[in-house]
């Protein structure tokens, strides 16, 4: 049965892609997008998200978020939403589970650290690095480099890029040049990410103690959901009643983007994708529903990224990348064969450095930094 004949006209469609990098005979039992998902899901890089971390370093406990049940969940949410907008759900599920193939270990303190180190070597941004493992980093076929997804597929990973960047990419970084809009499915990708780390984020800050539920009833979006889980199970608490409420959040913010993103597309009239890559943003909240969001973006900002508790392993964190990098690019030979630069580049020496830290996983990075630091380690 062909499941891409019930999408809207506007989704994209295999039949219609812009295709793959390397011409490759079509799958018999298949569409394109499926494909890219099987051949993400089966890619080295999907393996090791498993240990790197959402904002708990992965030694810190067994129940927080890592970055491949962040990209799990992110997929989930994402798949409901397209199926209630006729979009292709193989796409948007590929682009969710992709996204975050190319993030460091120690998460945004590890990007942070990282990007540092190649300031002057055109430094490091975590979206182009996603790019840079399916296109060309693993290595799982003999006829290309890469898992040689396709273009809609890639342009959904390439959430963002510099106009410097956009003109090294060719076709790939078109759109940012020309300020057009990628597909539908790559919209909601993105914002389906911002659901799941936002609602997730809470979870395990009140899990670890570092956020309380007298903090967040400060914020309306919280305490407002808090009493309808309350309202509905009376004497409910403990983990019920955060999970309760946590699971209404997703659900009204999941709700408003139907809402809002179905009513934007019917008003912009679009019957294509081309319409739909020259239109404004069709993917949104409502307004209303943005601001919360960006309150509740605030809290967690103020009351959980920047705790001091936080603080003490992000600076942890940021040491043991630099330290890494500065040792690896003083002395390449202590590098395995694979990562040293014939010549003596500087600058290719230093993006094989960076592929091979961004690769790491909290714990492997951690394990590699005693290694080279202390003495009892071999």
């Amino acid at each position: 049965m062909n499941l891409e004949a019930y999408l809207a006209p506007y989704a994209a469609h295999s039949a219609t892609s812009r295709g793959r990098r390397f011409a490759e005979s079509p799958a018999t039992s298949r569409t394109e997008f499926q494909r890219d998902r099987d051949r993400i899901v089966h890619s080295t890089a999907f393996r090791r998200l498993e240990y790197k971390t959402q904002v708990f370093v992965n030694h810190e406990g067994d129940l927080f978020r890592t970055r491949l049940t962040h990209s799990i969940e992110v997929a989930q949410i994402a798949r409901s939403i397209a199926r209630n907008l006729r979009l292709n759900e193989d796409l948007v599920e590929a682009i969710s589970l992709a996204h975050d193939l190319g993030h460091t270990p120690f998460g945004h303190a590890g990007q942070d650290a990282l990007n540092a180190c190649m300031d002057q070597y055109g430094g490091f941004e975590h979206n182009l690095q996603s790019l840079r493992v399916v296109d060309k980093l693993e290595e799982r076929y003999g006829a290309f480099d890469g898992l040689n997804l396709m273009f809609e597929t890639r342009e959904g990973v390439l959430k963002h890029c510099s106009s410097q960047n956009a003109h090294m990419l060719g076709e790939l970084g078109q759109r940012f040049l020309e300020k057009k809009q990628p597909t539908l499915e790559a919209q909601l990708a993105n914002l389906a990410d911002e659901i799941a780390y936002n609602n997730h984020d809470i979870d395990d800050g009140l899990r670890s103690g570092l956020l309380t539920i007298e903090q967040l009833d400060e914020i309306d979006f919280f305490a407002r959901h808090r009493r309808e889980a309350e309202a509905a199970f009376p004497g409910i608490g403990g983990r019920r009643m955060i999970n309760e409420t946590v699971r209404r959040m997703i659900n009204t913010l999941i709700v408003d983007l139907i809402s809002t993103s179905g009513q934007k597309i019917q008003d912009a009239g679009v019957q294509s994708l081309e319409q739909v890559r020259n239109a404004p943003a069709l993917i949104s909240f409502s307004d209303a529903m943005r601001k919360e969001e960006l309150l509740l973006k605030r809290f967690l900002r103020e009351n959980l990224y920047r705790h001091y508790q936080v603080n003490r392993m992000t600076s942890k964190a940021k040491r043991i990348v630099r330290e890494l990098f500065e040792t690896f690019m003083a002395e390449p030979r202590l590098l395995a064969p694979d990562y040293q630069v014939a010549g003596g580049d500087p600058a290719r020496q230093a993006r094989k450095v960076a592929d091979y830290i961004a690769g790491m996983t909290d714990r492997y990075a951690m394990r590699e930094h005693r290694r080279l630091f202390m003495i009892d380690e071999i």
